[in-house]
């Protein structure tokens, strides 16, 4: 089972239940115009931690209609932050979001020890991509969170994929390896980890998935290049995760896909007690709204 369109985010998320989305600091034109049409399409209902003339003034120049939404009046962007993370936390709002407030003030308050979201897990991002030429939808990870993971990381950015996609609803994802190269190099540090972690698949250390590595990209993906290779594998060519060797990768891999491949993309942070929806300022409307939705959808599983 795989997914041909990340249009399946939109239906499921606006399927059942209703999931209440706390964001913090929505002062830009794509993240409140993102979450006035989640609201529309009713993925989400969203509480916005933030300045309230500033919300209201970037609403008018959308011409959106904010005089229904749930608004919180905190001008101070970090003091938002906490107030969303709390408002998760105790139970008020189902999943969190991002605003116009720096990364690292949002995660310090989503790792707090007396009212954030730990979980004992590592926090991973897990990129969904969909590109024009590649009738399905890919996970990339981890391209926003982990730099430079070991191997202990990355059997926890495999297992926090894995559970997303047994939250989508496919039991089995096959997990990509990747490096430069197919075979093991010494001289290679991430081949090496690959080698490992697949192993430890096999032997039942990692559950739930079939993890194989490593794994060049176009192998990965392409049952044809991993015929031209000679690769026996139950991964490659049919790979459903894709696991990046360090947030370089990740971060130049994903935006090629978003930039340069016409791709679209939603992105969570995954591994607290509730989802986080983190995007790039630089993202676009439909970006974020895809993200939202994604991040819905593991909130109702």
């Amino acid at each position: 089972m795989s997914f041909e369109t990340l249009d399946f985010l939109l239906e499921r998320s606006q399927s059942g239940k209703t999931m209440v989305l706390a964001v913090a600091a929505p002062h830009g034109e794509d993240i409140l115009g993102a979450v006035a049409e989640a609201k529309e399409r009713g993925v989400v209902s969203p509480i916005l931690y933030g300045d309230r003339s500033r919300i209201e003034k970037i609403a008018s120049e959308l011409s959106i209609d904010v005089s229904s939404f749930n608004m919180v009046e905190e001008p101070d962007e970090g003091r938002a932050a906490e107030l969303a993370v709390k408002a998760v936390s105790s139970g008020e709002a189902d999943l969190l979001m991002k605003g116009n407030v720096k990364t690292a003030t949002l995660l310090k308050a989503v790792l707090n020890k007396e009212w954030g979201l730990r979980s004992g897990s590592l926090l991973s991002h897990v990129f969904l991509f969909q590109i024009p030429k590649i009738g399905k939808v890919f996970c990339m990870t981890d391209g926003g969170m982990s730099m430079y993971p070991d191997l202990a990381a990355k059997q926890g950015i495999i297992e926090n994929a894995v559970e997303c996609y047994h939250k989508l609803g496919i039991q089995c994802p096959r997990v990509a390896l990747l490096a430069a190269v197919e075979v093991v190099n010494q001289d290679m540090p991430c081949t090496i980890d690959a080698a490992a972690l697949t192993q430890m698949n096999r032997r039942g250390q990692i559950k739930g998935c079939i993890v194989d590595g490593p794994l060049a990209l176009d192998n990965a993906v392409s049952e044809e290049s991993a015929r031209h290779k000679g690769i026996v594998s139950e991964v490659a060519g049919k790979a459903d995760i894709l696991v990046v060797p360090d947030i370089e990768a990740g971060n130049l891999m994903g935006k090629v896909m978003l930039y340069m491949s016409g791709g679209r993309g939603a992105g969570v942070i995954v591994g607290a007690r509730k989802p986080i929806v983190l995007t790039s300022r630089f993202d676009n409307a439909e970006t974020k709204l895809l993200s939202i939705a994604f991040g819905a959808v593991l909130a109702k599983a």
